[in-house]
């Protein structure tokens, strides 16, 4: 719950064209690889992301995020935030927009890899034909199940993830600074705090992760754009002007701030 492994990574990222990008995703289709780590930090995952044999594969674990994340929105939306606003392509994962569950006992990676789940209808919507045509099973779990989560539901639900990530994706879309921008990271005075700003000609944008799951105050060393405004993107809301002095900021549990950063005639 620290930024340095993630500034750490960050910063080994080998350079590539300036008309390329990395592709970035939180899940595939294909099991959470674990070849690279120690066999220390293997057996750390295993035993908080994998307590059921039957989630590992090869040396990997096969889950989808909200499984892993056990279905904590708030971590889910402090994940896609950072997908969203990291430099690169982000790649979303079907599925993963309403916290899809997976099947543990379907073999090989089948069990990440379960029907769209479009309606609580039959098959989920997903397809007319018999249910033991289908080459993979809908979901029938109680939790992640076709007939508890699905677009149709969410979309009813005006405060369901599907509602919330699509918000978030239409301010990304309004600012070509998450695609294009430049990338500085920020060190703030806490380390759980990962801060990092974005900038593409006049646009600025901050972004501040909390990655705790317990409430954080952080200040940051804002003094390059002292006379400017802070506006969160979400909602608008105009935060106090930029000094010479730290910008305190505090945060809920898992929370994160995309900050639009303005000067006074804007």
């Amino acid at each position: 719950q620290v930024r340095y492994p993630v500034v750490e990574i960050l910063e080994q990222t080998p350079s590539i064209p300036d008309n390329c990008q990395w592709g970035i995703f939180l899940r595939n289709h294909d099991e959470l690889t674990l070849e690279m780590v120690t066999d220390e930090d293997r057996d750390y995952m295993y035993k908080e992301y994998a307590k059921d044999p039957r989630m590992k594969l090869n040396l990997g674990i096969r889950r989808r995020l909200a499984p892993l994340l056990e279905n904590s929105h708030d971590q889910m939306e402090l994940f896609h935030a950072m997908l969203l606003s990291l430099p690169g392509t982000p790649i979303v994962y079907y599925g993963d927009e309403i916290a899809m569950g997976d099947n543990i006992y379907l073999g090989d990676r089948d069990g990440v890899r379960t029907p769209m789940q479009w309606s609580h209808d039959r098959n989920a919507g997903f397809s007319r034909a018999d249910f033991a045509q289908l080459y993979l099973p809908v979901l029938l779990d109680p939790v992640y199940g076709y007939q508890a989560t699905n677009v149709e539901a969410e979309m009813r639900d005006q405060h369901s993830f599907l509602h919330w990530f699509r918000r978030l994706l239409a301010v990304r879309k309004q600012h070509p600074v998450f695609g294009l921008g430049s990338f500085e990271v920020c060190t703030p005075n806490n380390p759980a705090i990962l801060a990092y700003i974005r900038q593409y000609n006049d646009d600025i944008v901050m972004c501040v992760n909390n990655l705790s799951g317990r409430a954080q105050a952080a200040e940051l060393d804002l003094s390059q754009f002292a006379g400017r405004y802070p506006v969160e993107l979400m909602g608008r809301e105009r935060f106090p002007r930029i000094g010479d002095l730290p910008y305190l900021l505090t945060f809920g549990p898992n929370d994160f701030y995309w900050f639009q950063l303005i000067d006074e005639e804007s």
